[in-house]
């Protein structure tokens, strides 16, 4: 057993604890069974889910034995939010996420057959055991056993008390129903520690409170900081929106490159977050970030190893072609059609049918530039390009065999401005 306390804090992941010397004790006297849980609110789950797997894989390396809970319950009801009431989505519609994001956690915390010694992750469902509950036995042998006053207490609670909105039963009750859970998992499976996010801690204690009433235990909890972007935005987000971790959502490139278009400030912060690289390699490319930015050192490790975690390799790789393909450092060639469609969407793309319009006036239509004489000027002063091919005819029409494999062409600007066409294809 590692003191595994001591990395977590070094790598900033610890922002509250229950008795830290008692959790340490804990964690040293032998294999602990943790948990951290997951709502179903949508069909995937985002980058700021990430802190808590870094948790969950951390302790599972110093030899701890996770559990991963999606909740089809509490994924019924939604926790509060601090301004608006959660929309309730229907039971399939939240079975089906379940399922899903089920999937989607399974690759951080599966592990391959050479790791011997650590623990395989177990899988639950709070459906399971909320479920059966009558109305009567919920509040008689759960809520008897929490006050009002704390509950009112807590910060998305009173915030909403003191909104327009205000706040209803069914929201207000979520957090007896996360307590429920650690009194479930502990009974079941000997869980003593839970992690979640810092705006959680109020859930976590509530369910350490509920284990001691009931069973007359001592469990752990510790919280992650909430993760922000120097510039006041939501962490998370990109131009596009909220960046998913499945594929189909957030394309393995846009993801690559949310990465390695982060600002040099919160790359040198999230690097220790993110990172299961050794301390002197990251406190080395922190340091490499301070004194050189512009070689993008600290995004360009983020990028490549969060990258491959959550896509794996193959889907790294093409990532990294995307990127070189698209300002001519490797044949576009090399791309496959959906990382090709990935990267130019990304990067701003037009389509257009039936016949084809000049290089001039697709310069023009994608925004590479602001007129047709603008992009006269560029061709001749050698600054177009047409998949990687430098355009000496504004007025040249790209033929059939200018088309790339999903009907894409890519338009380039100098060495830096970038976008697609596509060709729509008649159904």
């Amino acid at each position: 057993m590692t003191d595994v306390i001591s990395e977590l804090h070094r790598r900033g992941l610890i922002a509250q604890s229950t008795d830290e010397d008692a959790l340490r004790a804990a964690l040293a006297a032998g294999p602990v069974t943790y948990y951290c849980g997951f709502d179903p609110t949508a069909p995937s789950l985002h980058v700021g889910h990430l802190v808590q797997f870094m948790v969950l894989r951390a302790l599972q390396r110093a030899g701890h034995q996770p559990i991963v809970l999606v909740g089809g319950a509490t994924g019924l009801i939604g926790d509060p939010r601090p301004t608006s009431e959660r929309q309730l989505n229907d039971r399939g519609t939240v079975a089906g996420w379940v399922d899903s994001i089920r999937r989607q956690v399974a690759p951080f915390l599966d592990l391959p057959a050479e790791r011997d010694g650590l623990r395989a992750p177990l899988y639950v469902d709070n459906l399971d055991w909320t479920s059966p509950l009558t109305a009567i036995d919920f509040l008689r042998e759960i809520g008897k056993h929490f006050r009002v006053g704390r509950m009112l207490a807590k910060e998305a609670v009173s915030a909403r008390l003191n909104s327009e909105a205000g706040i209803s039963y069914t929201e207000f009750s979520y957090q007896i129903l996360q307590a429920n859970d650690f009194r479930e998992l502990f009974l079941r499976h000997g869980c003593t520690l839970q992690s979640g996010g810092s705006d959680q801690w109020g859930n976590l204690t509530a369910g350490i409170d509920l284990v001691r009433r009931t069973e007359g235990a001592t469990v752990h909890a510790l919280s992650t900081p909430l993760v922000t972007k120097s510039d006041g935005t939501k962490f998370g987000k990109s131009e596009g929106g909220t960046v998913w971790l499945d594929p189909s959502l957030t394309s393995p490139y846009a993801f690559f490159q949310f990465w390695l278009n982060a600002d040099d400030a919160d790359a040198r912060t999230w690097l220790p977050l993110f990172s299961e690289r050794p301390t002197e390699e990251v406190e080395a490319l922190v340091a490499e970030s301070t004194e050189r930015p512009a070689a993008r050192a600290a995004q360009r490790a983020l990028a490549e190893e969060l990258t491959l975690l959550v896509h794996g390799p193959d889907e790294l790789r093409q990532a990294e072609a995307a990127g070189r393909a698209l300002f001519g450092r490797e044949d576009l060639d090399t791309l496959g059609p959906d990382t090709l469609g990935a990267a130019l969407r990304e990067a701003g793309s037009v389509t257009v049918d039936g016949d084809t319009p000049t290089v001039a006036q697709l310069m023009q239509q994608t925004g590479l530039v602001a007129s047709l004489s603008e992009a006269r000027r560029t061709v001749k002063e050698g600054g177009a390009y047409l998949n990687n091919e430098r355009v000496t005819d504004p007025d040249a029409v790209p033929g059939d065999d200018a088309w790339l494999p999903g009907g894409w062409l890519v338009l380039r600007r100098g060495k830096r401005s970038v976008a697609g066409v596509q060709r729509r294809i008649p159904t």
